[in-house]
C-alpha cells in the first residue's frame, strides 16, 4: 500500500502544470460550445421576429375581413365601375405597422355562384393579402354573398 501512495506522489511531482496542447483542446472544446450557443441565440432570435410578423399579418387580416363584412355589397360585375369607382375599401394600417412597411391588397373579387334565374343573388370570392415590405406575408380568403342588382 506504501508503494502504491509513494508512486502517485511521484506521479504527482513530475506534472508542473498544464501543457500547451491540453490548453488548445480546452479552447478548441469552448469554442465550439460558443459557436453552438450562439448559432441556437440567433435561430431563436429569428424565430421570434417570424412570429411577431405573422401575428401583425394575421391581425391586419381580420381587421380587413371584417371590415369588408361590413360594407355595402358590390356586384363583381359593377366592381371597379362607375364614376367614382366602387371598391372594397381598405382599413387604415396602425403607424407602428406601416412603418414596418405593412400594406393591405384587395384583389377584384370573382364570381363562384353567378345570378339566375332563382334568384339575383351571387356569391363572390375575395382575396386579401397582406404584405409586408412588397412581400405577401399572408393571404386571407372572404366569400360574400348578395343581391347582382345593388
Amino acid at each position: 500500500m506504501r508503494q502504491l501512495e509513494k508512486k502517485r506522489i511521484r506521479l504527482f511531482k513530475r506534472q508542473r502544470g498544464i501543457s500547451l496542447m491540453e490548453t488548445v483542446v480546452a479552447l478548441a472544446i469552448l469554442g465550439i460550445v460558443g459557436v453552438a450557443f450562439l448559432n441556437a441565440l440567433s435561430t431563436s432570435s429569428k424565430a421570434v421576429i417570424m412570429s411577431q410578423q405573422n401575428v401583425a399579418a394575421e391581425s391586419l387580416a381580420k381587421s380587413q375581413v371584417e371590415y369588408i363584412k361590413t360594407q355595402n355589397y358590390i356586384p363583381v360585375a359593377k366592381y371597379g365601375t362607375g364614376s367614382p369607382p366602387k371598391y372594397y375599401q381598405t382599413i387604415a394600417i396602425p403607424a407602428d405597422l406601416a412603418s414596418h412597411g405593412y400594406s393591405i391588397e384587395i384583389n377584384p373579387p370573382e364570381t363562384i355562384i353567378p345570378p339566375n334565374e332563382t334568384g339575383p343573388f351571387e356569391l363572390q370570392h375575395i382575396k386579401v393579402v397582406i404584405k409586408c415590405n412588397g412581400q405577401g406575408v399572408l393571404t386571407v380568403s372572404v366569400y360574400r354573398c348578395g343581391s347582382s342588382t345593388s
